[in-house]
């Protein structure tokens, strides 16, 4: 990943005096400030144990954009999927039209989407699959799936997930087509509009240039100077966050990658995310970012026994979203506002939670390279370290993680592993096995009746997925069975490859208990219709050319909407209408409606419990 060469550069780095205007103008909006909270300034809000709720702020947009965006929603995506019902003669049964029309907003399917953790594949799978549902792309209204994105209530990502959905929320939510390759026009005055992924270029090794190259790494570390200086803890995830920034962050494009004049997204906050027109008209799903913690107080018992998997199940699962950024687990339970990020002492703290650091902590996997005292100085990155070390002495501290001041100190001291922790240690948010950020829509607060579930961590030698993110979700839940509700699934990754449920959609939770959510599961687990696999790509690659991204998502669309194939190249005709009937069973048994028609049938082929 990181050139041996560098640890030269860094060795010798200092904090150069001639460091350009925008250098500098990165450095200051991307570090913190503090001042002297305000008088009606709560740091800490408690979420309850046994009947957990929600922020008011939360609360209030989930139920605006019930009562003003989603009805018009599931009209546009119920007429798209009748168009498709219509041209291929299958008939939708009544109750579906029936509760898609409910004049009461509270019983609308509430659903949500988790996206999964896995490098630049899984972000681009996710995009695929999104783009699959998404009204604004006319072949996926033609093909009756487009739609079905504008009625989600929320959006989770982690790992290469949560890059995705940052990049998409504060780019207020382009097309997906726009999100990756960039717009097809920019303007000379669009400083801050985004660029596109800008995918050609790598993110740690972004040119062939020696020269260039080691210009920029040094431009990475004098834009967290800033951070430093301010008295804020300053790691590899900071470095990381910056790098990110050129692609999935507002500000860079192709043309000015390199500019030392540019300051590449420094400022933007998830906070700030509230202040979009998108956000502010309830036009977007509400989105949550996850990310774990490393502690050394954890179980190292309860960890899942996978390569790679190095946090325990119990450690916390922390989320950050617009308004607050905490963890529902009932060890905790606990939020503090996200605007207020970093703040201790009494101190408040603005401007911590820069987009491009949450989504730099929520795929953090450098820690995985500390495994012995030498391993993290001897890694690819070890010359960062070394780098980080010699800019900015910092005792006691560790640099493979991303810090962040423990706003929950003391709190929970019999069951919070760190509640008397000055600073938790964040890490990739699929380091305990879970790449696919259930969790969240699992909160029995959010009332959350269907997860579209977008899974694609590279599980296989193949690089493709066997279902161990969503077993280990199924793990966890039974550890606070009081907390979540997960639905029943097979026990082991062999079976989701023999019975190929990773290489077709399949709904768990038809037949279960309804207090969990039905999981409709769509997985990177092989090519569609006897084509050549495109999107088994390794995690590690973080260069993408154009070309390839694009027969990506062409097979994307192609695995998100064939549904059970009919024959080995043909798709399920009926997958559209056996979709929408798998988003509405949660509302259709709450309603006491018996199945009926093709959704009776559909259920039986596509639900495995």
């Amino acid at each position: 990943m990181v050139n041996y060469a560098w640890v030269v550069i860094f060795a010798v780095f200092s904090l150069s005096p001639t460091s350009t205007i925008a250098q500098q103008a990165a450095a200051a909006a991307y570090a913190p400030t503090s001042s002297a909270c305000s008088s009606d300034a709560v740091l800490v809000r408690s979420a309850g144990t046994t009947h957990q709720s929600l922020s008011a702020q939360e609360a209030a947009y989930i139920a605006t954009r019930k009562s003003k965006v989603l009805p018009g929603a599931w009209a546009s995506y119920l007429s798209n999927v009748k168009a498709s019902a219509k041209a291929r003669h299958i008939t939708l049964p009544n109750y579906v039209s029936d509760i898609l029309a409910e004049r009461d907003h509270d019983k609308l399917p509430t659903l949500g989407i988790a996206t999964s953790g896995g490098g630049y594949r899984a972000a681009i799978f996710g995009a695929g699959v999104m783009n699959t549902f998404d009204s604004r792309n006319k072949t996926s209204v033609l093909s009756g799936t487009g739609g079905l994105l504008q009625t989600a209530s929320y959006l989770a990502g982690l790992s290469g997930g949560a890059w995705l959905v940052g990049s998409l929320i504060q780019a207020n939510f382009p097309r997906f087509f726009e999100l990756i390759f960039g717009p097809e026009t920019t303007t000379p005055t669009s400083l801050n509009a985004f660029g596109g992924w800008n995918a050609q270029i790598s993110l740690l090794q972004p040119s062939n240039n020696a020269s260039v190259e080691d210009a920029f790494l040094v431009s990475l570390i004098e834009e967290v100077a800033g951070k430093a200086e301010a008295g804020f803890p300053v790691t590899i995830a900071d470095v990381w966050a910056r790098a990110l920034s050129r692609h999935f962050a507002n500000g860079t494009t192709a043309t000015n990658f390199f500019d030392l004049n540019v300051i590449h997204g420094a400022g933007l906050t998830l906070s700030g995310i509230a202040n979009l027109p998108t956000f502010v008209e309830h036009q977007i799903p509400f989105p949550i970012i996850l990310a774990d913690t490393i502690s050394k107080f954890e179980d190292k018992s309860a960890s899942v026994d996978v390569v790679g998997n190095t946090v325990p199940l119990t450690n916390p699962i922390y989320e950050f979203n617009p308004f607050e950024s905490g963890s529902f687990d009932p060890m905790l339970s606990a939020f503090t506002p996200t605007k207020f990020l970093g703040s201790h002492n009494g101190t408040c703290v603005s401007g911590f939670d820069q987009i491009s650091f949450i989504e730099g902590i929520s795929s953090n996997l450098f820690n995985s390279f500390n495994v012995t005292p030498d391993s993290l100085a001897l890694s690819s990155v070890g010359p960062i370290i070394a780098a980080l070390k010699a800019t900015f002495p910092q005792s006691n501290l560790e640099l493979d993680a991303g810090l962040v001041p423990n706003p929950f100190m003391g709190m929970a001291p019999k069951t919070f592993i760190d509640s008397n922790q000055t600073l938790l240690a964040m890490v990739d948010g699929g380091e305990d096995g879970e790449v696919d950020p259930l969790q969240p829509l699992l909160v029995k607060a959010r009332g959350v009746d269907v997860i579209l579930a977008i899974d694609a961590p590279a599980d296989t030698e193949e690089n493709f997925t066997n279902g161990s993110s969503i077993l280990a979700t199924a793990q966890r839940v039974a550890l606070f069975p009081s907390t979540y509700s997960f639905p029943p699934i097979p026990s082991s990754p062999n079976t989701f490859v023999s019975h190929n449920l990773v290489k077709q959609p399949t709904f768990f939770g038809c037949n279960s208990d309804t207090k969990a959510p039905l999981v409709i599961y769509i997985a990177n687990g092989g090519a569609p219709l006897g084509q050549t696999p495109l999107t088994n790509i390794p995690t590690a690659q973080d260069a993408y050319n154009n070309s390839q991204i694009q027969g990506m998502l062409n097979q994307i669309f192609d695995i998100a909407t064939q549904g059970i194939p009919i024959h080995p190249d043909v798709k399920d005709p009926e997958w559209p209408v056996c979709l929408i009937c798998g988003v509405v069973d949660r509302a259709r048994e709450r309603a006491g409606i018996k199945r009926s028609g093709s959704c009776e049938s559909c259920l039986q082929r596509y639900c495995w419990s």
